[in-house]
């Protein structure tokens, strides 16, 4: 039987903690703010703390063999170090592995987030029985992770999937990277908030009374709101440009896209679906599907979790 673990999701935002069952069910969870600028120390205690609550959920006789974190890229999932990941700013070369091994006493495995949630889709949730597929997540970044013949294609420096960091308008604005243009800042949550209240100002509306994110600009779009709609149709657009440029290069038929702006639904993956027909060869394009994700936020924790059992037996995804 497989043993009980850990899957932490650890964002820009937020930190997410699961604890899964051996038949790979979320039995309990605790979340809560990542406080990244407080430093790697602080975060790892919030884990420490969630882990220790979660425990008291198993069952007599049981315990946790492992836990699987994911983060933001890039880092080293071999030596499980959070590299400089531009959304968690100031973290530079975190042993974060090392760090909750040692406060834990538990094995520790530590993998980029688009990848875990990539193989928590590929083996619970939309992407079951697919041979290939590649996974976008969409949220205060934006990151893919691709899986060819059920494995995980890293990259020689580990670095295959940064979509969110392709250039796709020369003169575009700023990124958190340093370049400009890129995926990111047309689709990412702060781009798109950023994007509605320009557009707002340049329509001479009042300002939100409250910080617009991403997820308020997509209610706004469900609710009709002219301005909403414009700004996710660029955002879908830039979607749909990034998967057709992927789908020239991998020649991959199936984009699965989850993260918290992927919620919008329809509303993303609609213009996403006719930007590709304009941006890749229709030989191509006619076999490409884009498909919300199954698991929502779970995705990344049942990744985790599975990532930590692998590493359990000695094997890389």
């Amino acid at each position: 039987m497989d043993p009980w673990v850990i899957g932490v999701d650890l964002g820009a935002t937020k930190v997410a903690v699961g604890l899964v069952a051996p038949d790979s069910r979320i039995i309990a969870r605790r979340r809560f703010p990542t406080g990244a600028p407080q430093g790697p120390s602080h975060v790892v205690e919030g884990i420490v703390r969630a882990v220790r609550e979660l425990e008291a959920h198993l069952p007599r006789g049981a315990h946790v063999a492992g836990l699987g974190i994911c983060s933001p890229g890039p880092l080293d999932h071999v030596g499980g170090v959070i590299i400089d990941p531009p959304n968690l700013p100031g973290w530079s070369s975190v042993p974060m592995r090392q760090l909750l091994a040692e406060r834990l006493e538990m094995p520790v495995c530590l993998e980029h987030d688009a990848k875990a949630a990539a193989l928590g889709e590929y083996h619970f949730g939309a992407a079951r029985g697919a041979r290939d597929m590649v996974y976008v997540v969409v949220g205060t970044g934006v990151g893919a992770a691709i899986i060819i013949d059920g494995r995980l294609y890293r990259g020689r420096h580990n670095s295959a999937g940064e979509v969110g960091h392709i250039t796709i308008a020369l003169q575009g604005a700023r990124c958190s990277c340093g370049s400009c243009g890129c995926v990111e800042t047309f689709l990412s949550g702060p781009h798109l908030g950023r994007a509605y209240a320009e557009a707002a100002a340049r329509e001479g509306l009042a300002a939100p009374a409250v910080d617009v994110t991403g997820e308020t600009v997509a209610r706004l779009a469900e609710k009709g709101d002219p301005l909403a709609l414009e700004v996710m149709g660029r955002a879908g657009e830039a979607l749909g440009t990034a998967v057709a440029s992927l789908a020239m290069i991998l020649d991959i038929d199936l984009y699965v896209i989850g993260g918290s702006v992927a919620k919008a639904g329809e509303l993303l993956l609609a213009p996403a679906r006719q930007a590709i027909c304009r941006h890749s060869f229709r030989s191509v394009s006619e076999h490409v599907r884009i498909v919300q994700c199954g698991l929502g936020d779970d995705g990344p924790i049942l990744g985790c979790a599975l990532l930590a059992r692998l590493a359990l037996c000695g094997v890389d995804a």
